[in-house]
């Protein structure tokens, strides 16, 4: 395991990571959650994803207990957590759900740091931008929040070029702490944001990159070649959004050219798409979903299959997605 700094900050963060979208509550219990981490722990990872909403709170506790149960020195993990959609779902939601105002903010963060049990957190994230909020007002909530010890560093999830650029530069002007990271999707399929659309702001700004979804949901392990698993996160109860992606024709007739290709590598297709993910310099760290230690374990494998990604193999892999990529 190699590690990078994120962004222009001093912290160092594993090139793979694991998240907890999904799976924690849903499909991964307390104590299959503690193996999980150990096992990750043990392969040297040592940055660990979550957020609020996931599973309404409960994958930060489940998380939480299990972090309890593993008892590492605090110094030797990094953990985050993103803020925007809130718990609410139902009464009056109008400042508890899809903002980023301040009152919103000061309050989220403690009920995550209750929730995983610990002092601080690592990284916190706006999950997603808020346009009826004033950037600045959102800006000085976080500052805020790293200022009074409750978290370390912040970021923004799927915020624009644009967005972000205004939210630095507030900082800046107000001598306040600046967005370091930001946590977009990226994968074989889905390009244009982190290669185009982010390109100036990693000289300009430091930005570093903490990227999500490196086998599209699942669609780049081939399993939905044909059709949809019953143990599949397509098939999770709520996830029904993912569908059409997950089954386009299309898509899969490219999967199943990439399987080719990681199959002369002596790996598999969802190998290969993280390791594709992971050979972006401008990439922090990848974040990977499990729900089994075997899954865990073979995308692990992504690492030895990466220093096989020549120039030329990577045009072969152009050569079939990236006509597809958004």
């Amino acid at each position: 395991m190699q590690y990078r700094r994120l962004g222009r900050s001093g912290l160092q963060v594993s090139e793979l990571s694991l998240g907890s979208w999904v799976t924690y509550h849903n499909q991964v219990n307390t104590k299959a959650a503690t193996e999980l981490l150990a096992a990750a722990f043990d392969a040297g990872i040592n940055f660990f994803d979550n957020a609020e909403v996931y599973a309404l709170g409960q994958s930060e506790i489940v998380m939480g207990e299990a972090f309890k149960a593993l008892n590492w020195p605090r110094l030797s993990y990094a953990v985050s957590t993103k803020f925007f959609w809130g718990l609410a779902r139902t009464g009056n939601t109008v400042n508890q759900r899809d903002t980023l105002n301040r009152k919103y903010l000061m309050q989220a963060i403690d009920g995550s740091l209750q929730r995983m049990q610990l002092d601080f957190i690592d990284l916190i994230y706006c999950h997603r931008p808020d346009p009826r909020t004033p950037i600045e007002e959102t800006v000085w909530a976080m500052s805020d929040i790293i200022t009074q010890g409750k978290a370390l560093y912040w970021g923004t999830s799927e915020w624009s070029a644009a967005d972000i650029r205004a939210a630095y530069d507030i900082a800046e002007r107000h001598h306040l702490h600046k967005p370091v990271m930001e946590q977009p999707q990226y994968h074989l399929f889905h390009r244009q944001r982190v290669e185009v659309e982010y390109a100036r702001l990693y000289e300009d700004i430091g930005l570093g990159l903490t990227t999500w979804s490196p086998l599209a949901s699942g669609l780049l392990t081939g399993k939905y070649r044909n059709g949809v698993p019953q143990d599949s996160r397509g098939a999770v109860k709520g996830m029904d959004f993912l569908l059409a992606g997950l089954t386009d024709p299309q898509k899969n007739e490219a999967v199943t050219k990439l399987v080719d290709i990681a199959t002369e590598l002596g790996g598999n297709v969802a190998q290969l798409a993280i390791a594709w993910a992971n050979r972006n310099p401008r990439v922090s760290t990848v974040i990977l979903g499990a729900s089994k230690l075997s899954q865990l374990q073979d995308n692990l494998g992504a690492l030895a299959l990466g220093q096989k990604l020549t120039p030329a193999v990577l045009q072969r892999i152009d050569e079939i997605a990236k006509p597809l990529a958004a």
